[in-house]
Parts: structure tokens; C-alpha cells; sequence
């Protein structure tokens, strides 16, 4: 979008038309785009990379920490539940790196490594599998029929 508005620049049109074809919420914008490109031409406008502060999780440790969840909570010490909670990942990491992050950062982590929420299915803690196939063989087939 930059760059489009920079060939607008060159072609002579001013600041305000250059920010509604667009979609430029701000005009301001516009201005300030032109001011860069009168001082450095195009390449004035290209972006200076990801804002904010760079993550402490070097890329290496994502590789690192896939293959310790792939193990399981079991094999970190979590013989109770086999559900990895943020808290859990975020002591895995604290235990090996000896750095410290929030859930919330924590939370970022697994999403970088394209690793979702998982829910687990609810099923009733009495479900016997041999009576729902029974039922399923003999007392389904006639429900469906009505």
C-alpha cells in the first residue's frame, strides 16, 4: 500500500487523494507517507520489520519443547492428569530455559508452533463401551425406524 502511494507521489497527486482510494483511515497517514518519501524516495516507505519486543523464546527451543510435549505431561512429572495446562508448559520451559513467562506469553508459544487447544470429549464417567454397542445393535435400529 506504501509503495502504491508512492507512484502516486511521483505522479504529482496530493496527500489527501492518495489516502481514500487507499483506504487509508487517516490522513495523516498520507502526509506522513509523503514526507518520508520527499526525504528517501520508495524505499523510505518500506516497513522496518515487526514492532515491539523481541521474543526471549529463540527458535532452536521450539523444536526443543515440541519434542518434550510430544512426550506427555507424564514424562515431566504429571502422572495425575495427561493434560497439558499453560502453567504446565510454562514450567517445562522455566525448568529447561530458567526463563520465566506470564500464561498469556506462555499461551503465544504453542500457537507459534502451530499447536491448537485441544478439548477432550465429555463422556459420562459410568459408559460402559460393551453397553453402547449392545444398544447401538439393538436398540437403535428401532428408535430410527419411527
Amino acid at each position: 500500500m506504501r509503495f502504491e502511494a508512492a507512484e502516486l507521489f511521483a505522479q504529482g497527486v496530493r496527500s489527501p487523494q492518495v489516502a481514500w482510494p487507499l483506504r487509508v483511515s487517516s490522513r495523516k497517514s498520507a502526509y506522513d507517507w509523503r514526507a518520508r518519501w520527499r526525504q528517501g524516495g520508495a524505499d523510505a516507505l518500506r516497513s522496518k520489520g515487526p514492532s515491539g519486543r523481541p521474543s526471549r523464546m529463540k527458535p532452536g527451543w521450539c523444536v526443543w519443547l515440541a519434542a518434550e510435549l510430544e512426550k506427555g505431561p507424564a514424562a515431566h512429572g504429571w502422572r495425575e492428569d495427561q493434560r497439558w495446562t499453560l502453567a504446565r508448559v510454562a514450567t517445562v520451559i522455566a525448568r529447561r530455559f530458567h526463563i520465566r513467562f506470564s500464561l498469556a506469553q506462555t499461551w503465544r508459544i504453542p500457537r507459534q508452533m502451530s499447536w491448537s487447544v485441544q478439548v477432550p470429549g465429555r463422556r459420562a464417567a459410568e459408559r460402559t463401551e460393551t453397553a453402547v454397542a449392545a444398544w447401538m445393535k439393538e436398540t437403535w435400529p428401532r428408535v430410527e425406524r419411527r
